[in-house]
């Protein structure tokens, strides 16, 4: 034996993982909490045109959520296995599908009064306040609320789940009546300047990461089997419980290994799915 090796081995396995720095997200990120609140919707500076970044999440395989490669154009294990679940149907197929099939968050940079210092930060919401702030601005009596020189605030209220009568908070979205500058000049040039950016706030999972987080989640403790991961009459009379996959698909061959056939899903890829900002010579002085 190479004792070397073996003694680094050892150490390797021995030693303790350093701790990463957790990062504070509540310096880039913003919550709002049950009350009422005012924020303003500031341009992006990664897309002027539109503040609105849609981002898309699974929910089912961590307890937090995890981005989807397709957010950033790349392979998706898990939307392929969706894809084939849905040519391959089956009531059971559709249905688990539907339960993995990534879903959109939507992102927009804002700035909420009574705490400028902090700078801009993200809010992130689902599909109703998303469609809501779409109306807003297609609205030709709101129109572009993110003007810097006539744009308006919102009123953001957050509603607590023992008022709603449901298991979730309620959150609704009002402009101001009043249209207002965005800040002085320069705060505006800060904040145009120096914004995080929503793809890069979280982590980008790798094709062979998602795909383990996948089989993990299809067969949570499925018991090795030589020949199948089929449950047999043999199965049945281990004496070690046997859990079911949540996954139908069918795999033909079953004399392929477990890893083989869980491969064998992604072999083939499924196709996935000027300047509006005004003048900062319009703004107030400091």
């Amino acid at each position: 034996m190479d004792l070397n090796a073996i003694t680094a081995k050892l150490e390797k396995l021995q030693s303790k993982p350093q701790k990463k720095e957790k990062k504070d997200f509540s310096l880039t990120q913003w919550k709002p909490e049950i009350g009422k609140h005012t924020i303003r919707i500031v341009p992006s500076m990664y897309d002027p045109q539109n503040p609105f970044t849609e981002l898309k999440f699974y929910y089912e395989f961590n307890p937090k959520m995890i981005l989807s490669p397709l957010s950033y154009d790349e392979k998706d294990p898990i939307a392929m296995l969706a894809a084939k679940l849905r040519e391959a149907y089956s009531a059971e197929n559709y249905a688990l599908a539907q339960q993995i099939s990534p879903k959109i968050r939507v992102y927009v940079p804002v700035i909420v009064r009574g705490e400028e210092e902090k700078g801009v930060r993200l809010w992130g919401f689902g599909k109703n306040i998303y469609e809501e702030l779409l109306a807003y601005a297609a609205d030709e009596e709101v129109g572009d609320y993110t003007d810097i020189v006539n744009g308006r605030d919102f009123k953001v209220e957050v509603i607590g789940k023992e008022s709603t009568g449901t298991d979730y908070n309620k959150t609704t979205v009002r402009p101001t009546m009043k249209t207002s500058a965005l800040g002085t000049k320069d705060q505006v040039k800060k904040w145009l300047a120096e914004q995080p950016k929503p793809i890069d706030e979280f982590k980008h999972y790798t094709f062979d990461e998602l795909k383990a987080i996948l089989e993990k989640y299809i067969n949570p403790e499925e018991i090795e089997h030589d020949e199948s991961t089929y449950v047999t009459e043999a199965d049945k009379n281990d004496t070690q419980p046997v859990v079911k996959s949540k996954f139908n698909l069918d795999v033909k061959n079953i004399k392929q290994t477990k890893e083989k056939k869980f491969d064998a899903l992604f072999e083939e890829e499924t196709p996935v799915e000027e300047d509006g900002i005004s003048s900062l010579d319009e703004l107030p002085e400091d």
